[in-house]
């Protein structure tokens, strides 16, 4: 076990030691890669074969997940027919950690005929595709993790994080959200995460509120038929002006039918906005250790949100 631990931690050891080399040795290629994956018209089209088209088809994954249209090509199949799949305003982004992969060929000399723009992820600026490529993201030479056998290792990290760096750089550059990236995941825990609070809030009828001047005990009977646990107060502009709560009955309980609304409520509540992600709202809910936030637009109130509303969109 304690060897296999000593293998284990060698192997991470190395793969960081690589990317730290990595990121210190990034520059005006770097750059360069961006700018032309972000004034692409059509898609960024990864390709390669092996452990980099595997890559490569992650890398892809990523794009098209956070905002750049992308696709992957394995390189055989190019051949075969594929390349038609490559338009004149697309780009290709080719990994190869040798540069010499004759799968690539095919690619390398379409992209030149047609003038589409060829990034080259490779180890070699000697090789083929390091040659070719109009920019060239040059992996450092560092090992692979397993000692004595070449096989693919330090390689591919070094592949997908500087993939990932790109997409990445992309999103900031276009200035990419959490908000854009719900389109793009509507499904499973994240999804729910990333919906806002406008897609699980209620309004129109079921919004508890009254006016500040209402009695106490017909603002009980708007509580008690809404069945939130509160009842938003209004101020005479029509904003949301307080809110009473379960704690604000029990504070006020000597004499609480002679009130009115507003000598009840708690002024300002926390509120959020009906862009405003389902995740920040929990967050508020969380930290404020309340259970219902209204809604407001412009200060009006416009819908309600409990934390049932979270749980069962499966926020929680």
């Amino acid at each position: 076990m304690s060897d296999d631990l000593d293998v284990a931690r060698q192997v991470l050891r190395t793969e960081a030691e690589a990317l730290i080399q990595m990121g210190e040795g990034l520059g005006q290629p770097f750059t360069r890669a961006v700018e032309l994956c972000a004034a692409v018209t059509g898609r960024v089209v990864l390709t390669g074969v092996g452990k980099s088209g595997h890559v490569g088809r992650k890398i892809a994954a990523t794009l098209a997940s956070t905002g750049a249209p992308a696709m992957f090509v394995h390189a055989t199949e190019a051949s075969h027919g594929d390349l038609g799949m490559i338009g004149s305003g697309d780009l290709i982004l080719a990994l190869s950690k040798s540069g010499e992969t004759k799968e690539l060929a095919d690619v390398v000399a379409y992209a030149k005929r047609f003038g589409v723009p060829l990034i080259g992820m490779t180890g070699r600026a000697d090789s083929a595709l390091g040659r070719a490529a109009d920019v060239l993201l040059l992996l450092p030479d560092a090992p692979e993790a397993a000692q004595g056998v070449d096989a693919p290792t330090t390689s591919t990290t070094l592949q997908m994080a500087l993939g990932d760096a790109l997409a990445v750089a992309l999103m900031a550059r276009r200035g990419f959200t959490a908000k854009d990236f719900r389109n793009y995941h509507p499904g499973g825990k994240l999804g729910a995460a990333l919906k806002t609070v406008g897609d699980l809030m209620h309004g129109g009828p079921e919004l508890p509120l009254v006016e500040g001047r209402t009695p106490m005990p017909q603002a009980l009977l708007t509580m008690t038929e809404k069945r939130f646990g509160c009842v938003g107060v209004l101020g005479d502009d029509g904003a949301l002006a307080g809110l009473i709560t379960d704690g604000d009955l029990r504070r006020h309980m000597d004499g609480l039918m002679s009130h009115a609304a507003a000598e009840v409520m708690t002024p300002s509540p926390k509120t959020v906005s009906p862009d405003d992600l389902a995740a920040d709202a929990l967050k508020v809910m969380n930290d404020a250790r309340i259970t219902v936030l209204f809604v407001v637009d412009q200060g009006r109130p416009v819908g309600v949100l409990h934390v049932h509303d979270l749980l069962r969109a499966g926020v929680i």
